[in-house]
């Protein structure tokens, strides 16, 4: 990370910024762990010219109107490691957006995942305005839905999608989940970021 971030946001662990066009290779060799893209490609690498000419634009793009939605990468406050990207994204609903996240192995396990999310998730409804956040993510990803679920979204079911060039755990579903600003600002107390 540099010192010349303009926009970065904090939490007791990480330092989130927004997403450069410098970060290509931090981003595809991220991509490049089998087991990072096993629930998304069945462990297929994303090749740099893809992420320099479609994805990265794509997510750069997405980032472009508003301080906080769009995608961040994340970098650990302790020795300024990369250790993947957050992403909160509007769609076509006004005032909904969906969150994502992506980390290296390495920083698996740790918590840092459930972090990001939930400080992007505070943001989102407190500074952003949001009024409903979505996730989802394969049914058999155990991992993936606990981060969420710890997050403070909760399941609102299970999909099956038909896809040309499947991976393991297809048939078994995509799962839903959503937390909404009333939920989120409701009695129960709301997770913290670390």
């Amino acid at each position: 990370m540099t010192a010349d971030d303009s926009m970065s946001i904090s939490t007791a662990r990480l330092v989130l910024r927004r997403l450069t066009e410098a970060d290509v290779d931090l981003l595809t060799a991220l991509d490049a762990e089998p087991e990072v893209m096993r629930f998304l490609t069945g462990g297929k690498p994303t090749p740099r010219e893809v992420m320099r000419d479609e994805r990265l634009p794509a997510m750069l793009a997405a980032s472009a109107h508003d301080e906080i939605l769009g995608f961040w990468a994340a970098f650990t406050r302790r020795g300024g490691d990369f250790i993947g990207w957050f992403e909160l994204c509007p769609t076509a609903s006004v005032g909904e957006a969906e969150l994502g996240y992506r980390l290296h192995v390495r920083a698996w396990g740790q918590g840092y995942a459930t972090e990001g999310a939930v400080e992007l998730l505070r943001r989102g409804f407190d500074t952003a305005g949001l009024e409903r956040v979505f996730a989802t993510t394969m049914a058999v990803n155990l991992a993936s839905r606990r981060v969420l679920e710890r997050a403070g979204l909760t399941p609102v079911g299970i999909r099956h999608e038909v896809f040309d060039d499947p991976i393991e755990g297809t048939e078994h579903g995509e799962a839903d989940y959503a937390v909404t600003r009333q939920e989120w600002n409701g009695p129960v107390s709301r997770p913290t970021a670390g």
